[in-house]
């Protein structure tokens, strides 16, 4: 597999996503849409360890999301 073709591991659990967003809305949910969000918390993330980083810290705490 190359590079581009890598699959990207998912981070959220795609029942729960998809049963929060029938709850809420009523509506079905792509499986796509599961990369998108795991995108999005790798970003939430990387900038969350970024911030405990530059505190000075090992751990990534709450106040680190923002």
């Amino acid at each position: 597999m190359s590079e581009n073709e890598q699959k990207v591991e998912i981070l959220v659990v795609a029942s729960k996503v998809k049963g929060y967003i029938k709850a809420a809305a009523g509506m079905n949910t792509s499986d796509k849409i599961m990369e998108m969000i795991s995108n999005k918390v790798r970003q939430i993330c990387d900038q969350a360890i970024a911030n405990a980083r530059n505190d000075g810290r090992k751990t990534v705490m709450d106040r680190d999301v923002t």
